[in-house]
């Protein structure tokens, strides 16, 4: 039995690595409003690792509440 407070935090941090995933979009589309080549390096190679990393952490929040029902059914 998984508490409520474990829910929440799944929640809250699933919600918050789409927020980041968003601000990530954001970014990379901001990038290629820029005329400055050396800046739009950096920002297009940093809008797409803060895409990747809070993709991979949005999957990785998801499938834990996924088992975590899986569980819940089993018992």
């Amino acid at each position: 039995m998984v508490s409520i407070y474990w829910w929440a935090r799944q929640i809250f941090f699933t919600a918050l690595g789409c927020f980041f995933l968003l601000f990530g979009i954001y970014l990379l589309i901001a990038a290629y409003h820029l005329d400055n080549p050396h800046w739009f390096i950096m920002t297009f190679f940093a809008s797409n690792l803060l895409i990747l990393i809070n993709a991979a952490l949005i999957i990785g929040f998801i499938m834990r509440m996924i088992n975590a029902l899986k569980k819940e059914d089993d018992a």
